[in-house]
């Protein structure tokens, strides 16, 4: 397919684009037009079985392929409604898989829909990646801030150990830091807030926070009281998990934040590259 089509339909493709909410999508009767479909009959075909492969991927067909009703301006003032549908991206994805793809629109709009699909996909784990990162590193700062002050109240770095893998034990139900390692099947040498879900990474800084404050506020010395003040503020969090029916120690693990900080800068650079190679 030549250079200057491609971009003449790159460029089109995004001139229909509608965004509410900040969701993008089309409407049906345009991207027929767009894919080279001159009657409507022949094009709903296309988008019946899309819905059907949508359907098999276990997706929900109404979220993505929701009809309404449209009313076109007929001769001498006259109107007349007529069906269309709303499609999200992933919907226009399907259409393109299921179009007749000898057609250059089709063929465009396969590489096109399955780009912006990987992109927006992207996007979304980077903003679920940058909340579990954020909660992370807040965690990293407040333990650190716990390991200096233990430390300036009698407590050595294996009495910080012992008091951080209490209060695990506290907040898990039960579990201390190395049975949750087990538990979650996480390396024994790497973190276990790493491969938690950002909800109780929030939590275990949260008691964390509160154990800093109290620490200064009531100039606790030595492990035991500095202890069991972490202790009872895991358990205090871990009573307001509950309420909400979140129990910590059954969440499933989340992936290495590290490798899938690599493995989506990975992903980026891929489709970079693939998105080049589609524009030349």
């Amino acid at each position: 397919m030549e250079k200057n089509i491609i971009t003449k339909l790159t460029k089109t493709f995004e001139d229909y684009i509608h965004i509410e909410d900040r969701i993008e999508f089309w409407f049906a009767r345009d991207l027929q037009t767009l894919l080279g479909y001159s009657k409507w009959e022949n094009f709903v075909k296309i988008i019946e079985k899309a819905k059907i492969s949508c359907k098999k991927a276990g997706q929900e067909v109404n979220n993505h392929f929701p009809d309404v009703k449209k009313t076109i301006n007929m001769p001498k003032g006259a109107t007349r409604n007529i069906d269309d549908y709303i499609l999200t991206r992933y919907a226009c994805y399907l259409i393109a898989q299921n179009g007749d793809s000898r057609k250059d629109e089709i063929a465009f709009a396969q590489s096109y829909f399955a780009i912006q699909t990987r992109k927006q996909e992207l996007i979304e784990e980077r903003i679920a990646l940058k909340e579990r990162v954020d909660a992370r590193e807040k965690l990293v700062k407040s333990e650190t801030e716990l390991s200096k002050l233990i430390y300036e109240h009698g407590v050595d770095n294996k009495g910080f150990a012992r008091i951080r893998s209490k209060g695990d034990h506290a907040l898990f139900g039960g579990h201390n830091t190395k049975q949750m390692k087990i538990k979650l099947n996480i390396p024994q040498n790497k973190p276990v807030a790493d491969f938690l879900p950002t909800v109780t990474i929030a939590a275990k800084n949260f008691a964390t926070e509160i154990t800093n404050f109290n620490v200064k506020k009531e100039d606790l010395q030595g492990e035991s009281k500095i202890t069991n003040e972490h202790i009872k503020n895991n358990k205090r969090i871990r009573t307001v998990l509950l309420e909400d029916d979140i129990i910590p120690e059954e969440l499933p693990p989340e992936d290495d934040i590290k490798k899938l900080e690599r493995r989506i800068k990975k992903d980026e650079n891929t489709l970079a590259k693939v998105s080049k190679t589609l524009l030349k």
